[in-house]
């Protein structure tokens, strides 16, 4: 049995503590060979980086990670039909999905056809009024704004019947997307899908605009092939992976391979600022410093995504396309309007949710479920996270309208959600669904509900090795006086951070807690000092209303050890170090 990192079982969050397991003769050999800090050797063999693939991992590149686009089933097909499209002066559709993948991934294309002379037609669904994923009314209106073809982005792979419908009217149709397939795939010209089941490709873990960029890759080598550059400028399309990089922190895939180095670069040209819209949103965030990961997926993702939720869902592609900074000024003041509207409907229902959960003391099932009538349908995924955090468990929100619900599902590592969502979907219990391993959607009859959440149940638990047990991986454990400017800027070195690359988290031993206050949306902010000496600000966010904040509020100077992950915070224009509080554990 593994023993509890500073004999921590139950933290305040209910977590066991754990020490990150490393092999010690890698992480020296790292840390000699390379001339690295020890704690950077440590770390990179926790997540084991071989020797020779260190470099790389610190400094990735597009010339060495990114693919061969034609690799990939239909790519082929994809780009001769849109290479001959451009070269024709057709007009091309793209149905997007409306969160940040799905705008990101249809604002690519709307660049890059611009750019290369080809008019654009763009259909975002209406959440409320169309659904999830394409749908045959929408198909055929584009064809019927002369759109010579039409490409679904990051939806498509399982919609069968709109797909069908579409062909027998005659829309030809491109489906680029990334979500689980199954072993039939719909009517369309071309299927572009590294998870398609009849697939070879490694890269299943690109997001849907991942994949899109490698299609336009692929295009733009059909056009130079075909001669159509001459007498034109080829565009760059490396001044793009800003929103690439956007779409992939957010739709939360795994930042190692070639993720990792589109977001590297990606970071590099938004520094630039030369995407009006992502200026305007780090603009209205309050961001003043470099964009880094972090502010992709908590600040300017949430307000990309607020358009879709609760608001106008083309926002986000409108936002991210435009060129005219006050344009982009008018629409980022939209969606921020939108984002503090979901946050309000977001509060009530979290509440009720989580008072439902917590009415259900003996449901001892591998998962949560809580459903409401009349929820609004654009919060429930955040809902559904909220709660896989706060339970250490899969987590699925239905909003019933009526006898029909629309559901969210988000998971936990090693439990594929997506993959339970699809069985059920195929064993009759849901009108319909999808996704991936971490994350699902789904409609489903009240009339089914019991069946359905029993059959997750079940799927899920046959994944399951063991007992779920929450768990808190530390990288150290430091002395408060320990962290400092130094170490965070060294640390740095291992991003950008985010799923499948872990921001490095630090046990703070004997902390003092002082001047606790509630800040913003229920987050709990304090000054933490240290036996040695040591002082920073640190911040627990959403706590104020459970066990963490609770014990940070009323701390009366008995010592805590605390665990989260340090940044740098730059305030007026000096650096300091500030801890993000993930948990906190009495001194035994």
């Amino acid at each position: 049995m593994t023993e509890a990192l500073l004999g921590i079982d139950h933290s305040l969050t209910g977590r066991q503590w754990l020490l990150t397991s490393s092999d010690e003769r890698l992480a020296a050999s790292i840390s000699q060979r390379l001339g690295l800090p020890e704690l950077l050797g440590r770390v990179l063999a926790a997540r084991a980086i071989e020797l020779d693939a260190v470099e790389a991992f610190l400094n990735p590149t597009l010339r060495d990670s990114l693919p061969d686009p034609f690799h990939l089933k239909d790519m082929d097909k994809a780009a001769d039909r849109l290479a001959a499209a451009i070269a024709a002066g057709e007009t091309i559709g793209i149905f997007g999905d409306y969160d940040v993948d799905g705008a990101t991934s249809s604002a690519l294309l709307t660049r890059f056809f611009r750019a290369v002379g080809a008019e654009v037609r763009v259909h975002i669904p209406d959440r409320m009024l169309e659904g999830y994923g394409p749908n045959a009314p929408a198909l055929i209106g584009l064809k019927e704004k002369g759109c010579g073809v039409v490409v679904t982005v990051d939806c498509g792979i399982t919609s069968f019947e709109p797909l069908a419908a579409a062909k027998a009217a005659g829309v030809g149709v491109i489906v680029v997307d990334h979500h689980e397939a199954e072993p039939s795939l719909p009517e369309a010209l071309a299927v572009v899908n590294p998870n398609r089941l009849d697939e070879d490709s490694p890269h299943g873990q690109l997001a849907a605009v991942g994949v899109a960029f490698l299609l336009i890759v692929a295009v733009n080598k059909r056009l130079r092939e075909s001669g159509y550059y001459q007498g034109r400028t080829a565009p760059d399309l490396m001044q793009w992976l800003d929103i690439v990089a956007l779409g992939t922190v957010c739709d939360v895939v795994p930042l190692v391979g070639v993720n990792r180095a589109l977001v590297t670069q990606g970071l590099k040209v938004m520094a630039r600022r030369a995407n009006a819209g992502i200026a305007a949103l780090a603009d209205i965030s309050g961001v003043k410093e470099k964009l880094e990961a972090f502010h992709l997926g908590y600040m300017l993702g949430p307000r990309v995504n607020a358009g879709g939720r609760v608001g106008q869902a083309d926002l986000g592609v409108r936002l991210l396309s435009t060129d005219d900074p006050q344009e982009a000024q008018i629409l980022a003041a939209q969606l921020d309007g939108y984002n503090k509207e979901r946050q309000e409907i977001e509060a009530e229902v979290l509440h009720a949710a989580i008072a439902q959960v917590e009415a259900l003391t003996q449901d001892t099932r591998p998962l949560v479920i809580a459903t409401g009538d009349d929820w609004h349908p654009g919060v429930i995924g955040i809902i559904a996270g909220r709660l896989k955090e706060r339970y250490s468990r899969p987590a699925c929100v239905i909003a019933f309208e009526g006898d029909e619900g629309k559901g969210s599902g988000r998971s936990i590592p090693g439990l594929d959600l997506g993959g339970a969502v699809i069985a059920a979907r195929q064993a009759g219990l849901l009108i319909k669904g999808g996704g991936h391993a971490m994350a699902a959607g789904f409609t489903v009859k009240r009339a089914k509900l019991q069946e359905f959440s029993d059959f997750l149940a079940d799927r899920l638990h046959a994944q399951m090795q063991g007992p779920l047990r929450a768990l808190l991986q530390v990288d150290a454990a430091l002395d408060p006086a320990g962290a400092t400017l130094d170490l965070v800027e060294t640390l740095a070195q291992l991003g950008p951070f985010g799923s499948g690359n872990a921001e490095p988290k630090f046990a703070l031993i004997g902390a003092r807690i002082s001047a606790p206050r509630i800040v913003g949306q229920g987050h709990v902010a304090c000054t933490v000092t240290g036996p040695n000496g040591g002082r920073l600000k640190a911040i627990a966010f959403r706590s104020a209303d459970n066990d963490l904040g609770h014990a940070l509020l009323a701390n009366d100077g008995t010592p805590l050890h605390l665990a989260g992950t340090l940044r740098i915070d730059n305030w007026q224009g000096r650096a300091s170090v500030q801890m993000f509080i993930e948990d906190a554990a009495a001194i035994r």
